[in-house]
């Protein structure tokens, strides 16, 4: 081993453990997503099958599935939603298990994946804005989704930089506060839905 050999050695090892940590991270994250595409797809059949029962998750007029799963939004390429989420949902476990189970990345493949969380938060961004000020009534699955995708999508961006920029001030800023980005971000969201619905939301 040479000298130049030995610093190196600690943060590679760092680096591998990060990426493990990471691919837990996004089969937790993933899964708990997952689950919820899962159930709102089978709260989607449950309708179609029975229009006129309300379903587990209609808690009250603006806190029901049913009030938003037959809305345009919740298919807005021709098919439900949650499918399209079920297929994206299941690439993440899949992703997490691959890196928790020590698999090396291509590194183009980590270009894939900004595009992937960037694609998938710039959608449940707008989702989020048709739900509140549109449809005006919040889904509950919708919403377990939306709480998994905001960190999905900090940590994931923070994981690429440390691939691509790993010395840069964005990488350290984004990987040092993440935790409080999400926090805020979930903050916001909150914040939102109050002002829009107050202390009507279980009426």
């Amino acid at each position: 081993m040479t000298a130049t050999d030995t610093p190196t050695q600690p943060r590679s090892t760092e680096l591998r453990e990060g990426l493990r940590g990471y691919g837990a991270f996004l089969i937790v994250t993933g899964g708990i997503a997952l689950a919820s595409a899962l159930i709102l797809t089978i709260e989607k059949v449950n309708l179609l099958e029975n229009p006129q029962e309300a379903l587990a998750c209609d808690l009250s007029a603006f806190v029901s599935c049913g009030g938003v799963v037959n809305q345009w939004q919740a298919s807005v390429f021709g098919f439900p939603n949650p499918l399209m989420g079920i297929v994206g949902f299941t690439m993440v476990v899949l992703l997490g298990v691959l890196l928790v189970s020590r698999v090396i990345l291509p590194r183009w493949f980590w270009g894939g994946i900004a595009i992937g969380v960037t694609f998938g938060i710039g959608f449940v961004t707008w989702l989020q804005s048709q739900s509140i000020y549109d449809i005006q009534v919040l889904c509950p699955y919708c919403i377990v989704v939306w709480l998994m995708m905001i960190p999905m999508f900090v940590v994931s961006i923070g994981q690429v930089l440390i691939e691509y920029r790993p010395e840069s001030a964005l990488t350290r800023f984004v990987n040092d506060w993440r935790v409080l980005i999400v926090a805020l971000w979930y903050v916001v969201i909150a914040t939102l839905i109050w002002f829009q619905f107050g202390t009507t939301l279980w009426a």
